[in-house]
């Protein structure tokens, strides 16, 4: 009689090679060390990179260029202290935190939109649409013409974008499968904001209206550095975070009660999403104001480069940071000396792409 081996006891070296280290599969790299093993995509590592590089460039670009022209590298010897003091004035104290701010800003929307866009399974649901930004706007606008109860400006977009998300997510009943009653509602609440806006400034004073204005375009000019050093810091947190709860949203792509066999705590990814991004949309809005489309276009981007099977939250933060810093450029120098707020050159740039993808979206494969 042939005796079988027994599958509980101790495996041999080779089948536990097997089990720990993956073979490779196409369209993977295989990382090994020792006996375990990954796969990595090799598609979004790549798409990831080039953008990572084309963003440094951008950097140096948005630092040198300007109504002032500082040579790239007196501009890199201006951000050690070194250089004329000229040089140092214009790239230290002007164009450098404007540069962090329109990194941290551009990758928080472009991370939350990828979140929230997964989840409601719909390329329409971002920040810019569900509420947030005519949220935060509205208090801080209330906050800047001295009618809320005190809070700074960027404390008081915080919390009207929080708000926003909170009613249009109790008015809703959650962003679940489809996410088109989420999103309805979120365009609902959001005009409820925006016309809340329109009668403060309406009623507001001149000089109260105009000091008012960068919260209702979107502007990277004087930020408050505490909240661009809190942004950075949620980022630093909420991205990683973001990119584990991308993996489990494809999860989702199932129906729900496949995706609860799998183990998946439906309800609870949900809302850990939903809080992952508002606070990364808040914080962008509380930094910059409402900032429209970036939301909106750096996830579509990061997915023609990933692929669509992916959730591409690092590479979606990175086109988000890109795409702001280069609207930020245009604004500052197509119409020097005159400067033109970045939130009206996404949106000047952002409306006939939304329109296209309004018109192309039924053709289109779904998320």
């Amino acid at each position: 009689m042939k005796t079988l081996p027994d599958p509980s006891g101790p495996a041999t070296g080779t089948a536990a090679q097997a089990r720990r280290a993956p073979r490779g599969v196409p369209g993977t790299w295989r990382l090994a060390v020792g006996p375990y093993a990954v796969l990595v995509p090799r598609k979004p590592l790549l798409g990831t990179a080039a953008v990572l590089v084309v963003l440094i460039a951008a950097s140096g670009v948005h630092l040198a260029v300007g109504e002032i022209f500082v040579h790239p590298l007196d501009a890199l010897r201006a951000l050690a202290g070194e250089g004329t003091p000229r040089d140092v004035l214009v790239v230290e104290r002007l164009r450098l935190p404007r540069l962090q701010a329109g990194l941290a800003v551009g990758a928080a929307l472009g991370a939350a939109g990828c979140l929230m866009q997964t989840l409601a399974q719909n390329r329409l649901a971002t920040p810019d649409t569900v509420g947030l930004n005519d949220g935060a706007a509205a208090f801080a606008v209330a906050s800047v013409t001295g009618i809320s109860t005190g809070l700074l400006p960027s404390a008081a977009a915080l919390t009207g974008a929080a708000t926003a998300a909170a009613l249009t997510l109790a008015l809703s009943g959650g962003a679940g499968r489809g996410g088109y009653r989420f999103l309805v509602v979120g365009l609902g609440v959001g005009a409820v904001f925006g016309a809340v806006t329109s009668l403060v400034l309406a009623r507001s004073a001149a000089d109260a209206a105009n000091a008012a204005y960068g919260w209702t375009v979107g502007t990277l000019n004087g930020r408050d550095q505490g909240t661009v050093s809190l942004l950075a810091v949620a980022l630093l947190l909420a991205l990683p975070l973001g990119m584990v709860l991308g993996r489990r949203l494809l999860l989702l792509r199932l129906s729900d009660s496949v995706a609860s066999g799998l183990g998946v705590r439906v309800r609870a990814l949900r809302l850990a999403v939903i809080a992952v991004a508002v606070v990364l949309g808040g914080l962008a809005v509380a930094v910059a104001g409402p900032l429209g489309m970036i939301a909106l276009a750096a996830p579509e981007a990061a997915r023609r480069i990933a692929g669509p099977r992916a959730v591409p939250v690092l590479l979606s933060a990175l086109a988000g940071a890109l795409f702001t810093l280069l609207a930020d450029l245009v604004g500052r120098t197509v119409l020097a000396p005159l400067e033109v707020p970045v939130g009206l050159v996404t949106a000047v740039v952002g409306g006939p792409y939304l329109i296209w993808l309004l018109l192309t979206t039924r053709t289109r494969r779904s998320l």
